[in-house]
């Protein structure tokens, strides 16, 4: 596996393969950055809330679902018509160790009175239910979407400025989340952008990971709730335990540092008994779209958190909140090997999933005014590798699912040619033509943050005004 070193912007520096986590944004630094208090300690709110009716049409919620590893965006997403469906075929190859999926087994996602340029991995096919759903075509496809410094080519990629070491899990991983593609940042553009929205989450912290540490939940001040996938928040004392406890944080409050744990085991206590019976109790009226045992491609991991986070949006007038960010996630996306079989598991999972939750924001009248989302670390190659899997590559193919989504595909799909003007190795390695910064600015001004008012959520947001796709692509209002 190739991996590109980063060139600082109006520098030279030659590219080198390497195979070593870079000791800057190692994994011990990922996990240093991203610390958030989960099970046992939730964290501090995000400053004042404010309790404005809920279950006004004002709410609105995004849902991150990031595919750790790497998806291959090039067998979630297949051209159809006849001369490009033949050049993806020739390139993956059939047979023993080819990734090319059978014409017929593709999921055609027809616009209205026409035909279908694209069709989804079989896998998928629940999403079909999303792309024509019954209160409208609610599923996007969004191509070749990728971290950039600035707008790049196949010409301009020789003298950068380019993202910092490329297709390195950990740090695309990272850009992603952050949106800082020149350096680290200690936060995430999902944190900073529930600060701009400061306090709307009501009684609890406006951002949510359902999915452990995670940077992008992080803002520069304020920190996440972490709510576990399964089992209570925190394990609360009870009784006269609790009694003991609540009076023992109200002591020694001279000392700053126990000061502030004090605080942060209050908020634990007070979080947990809020959010335990939403997500643990009997009274939702969406529990049976997740049920595993009335739908049993349901009992995987990323169906109950995107279940949890149905129902904290189920809760939202209870909990006085107005804006939710939310971040689950899926790992296994690493497919060095053995890539079609990873895929009929991971797929399988994902479509039933997504489709439910999206169900589950019908049931509830909220489908308008939530919007679910894809991330991964970057693409992976058209060409295969040895062993039926595919390599670390950079562009890549996401998903956007809601009501208030204009269904459709986006941006520009990458010529199917190795070498050719979108491969910058000759293993279909697709330089980005959209950057993560559009595709987070989209979503963020359609969660109500004004254009003018992104600078401190996505700082490299004015690199791309004048790129194709500007600051809006186009498939949100």
């Amino acid at each position: 596996m190739t991996r590109i070193t980063r060139r600082s912007a109006g520098a030279a520096a030659a590219r080198t393969p390497r195979m070593d986590l870079p000791a800057s944004r190692s994994r011990r630094e990922f996990l240093a950055r991203s610390t958030t208090l989960t099970a046992g300690a939730a964290l501090a709110q995000l400053g004042a809330f404010s309790a404005r009716a809920a279950g006004s049409a004002d709410y609105s919620a995004l849902v991150c679902v990031f595919l750790f590893g790497g998806n291959d965006g090039n067998n979630m997403i297949v051209p159809l018509d006849p001369q490009r469906y033949g050049a993806y075929a020739a390139i993956r190859g059939s047979g023993a160790g080819g990734l090319a999926l059978p014409l017929d087994s593709l999921v055609p996602l027809a616009p209205p009175g026409g035909t279908a340029a694209y069709g989804l991995h079989p896998q998928l096919a629940d999403l079909a239910g999303v792309w024509q759903s019954q209160v409208g075509r609610n599923l996007a496809v969004v191509f070749n979407v990728g971290t950039l410094l600035a707008p790049t080519t196949k010409a301009s990629y020789a003298s950068g400025p380019l993202p910092v070491n490329l297709m390195s899990h950990s740090d695309q991983q990272l850009e992603w989340m952050d949106a800082v593609d020149s350096g680290p940042s200690r936060s995430g553009w999902g944190g900073r952008l529930g600060e701009v929205l400061a306090g709307t989450g009501g009684q609890i912290p406006g951002v949510i990971s359902i999915a452990g540490n995670a940077v992008f939940a992080i803002g520069d001040t304020a920190q996440p709730l972490a709510i576990p996938a399964a089992g209570s928040m925190a394990a609360a004392a009870t009784g006269g335990r609790l009694a003991a406890l609540v009076q023992a944080l109200g002591l020694d409050r001279g000392d700053a540092i126990a000061a502030a744990a004090s605080d942060v085991t209050s908020a634990a206590l007070r979080y947990s008994s809020l959010v335990n019976p939403i997500v643990d109790g009997n009274a939702s009226s969406i529990a049976t779209l997740f049920d595993p045992a009335q739908h049993p491609a349901l009992n995987s991991d990323i169906a109950r958190q995107l279940g949890r986070v149905a129902r904290l949006i189920e809760a939202r007038a209870t909990l006085g909140a107005t804006r939710q960010i939310f971040f689950v996630s899926m790992g296994g996306y690493d497919t060095h090997v053995n890539e079609l079989a990873v895929h009929r598991t991971l797929y399988a999972q994902l479509g039933a999933a997504l489709k439910a939750f999206f169900d589950a924001t019908v049931a509830l009248g909220v489908q308008n005014q939530v919007t679910t989302f894809t991330m991964s670390d970057f693409g992976r190659t058209l060409k295969p590798t040895g062993g039926g899997g595919s390599d670390h590559a950079w562009g890549n193919h996401h998903l956007v699912l809601g009501g208030a989504v204009k269904g459709g595909f986006y941006g520009t799909f990458p010529q199917l040619a190795l070498g050719g003007p979108d491969d910058f190795t000759g293993e279909g390695r697709w330089i980005p033509t959209l950057a993560v910064d559009q595709y987070a600015a989209t979503l963020a001004q359609w969660f109500g943050v004004p254009a003018a008012s992104l600078a401190p959520v996505l700082p490299n947001l004015s690199a791309f005004t004048a790129a194709p796709g500007g600051t809006k692509i186009g498939f949100l209002g």
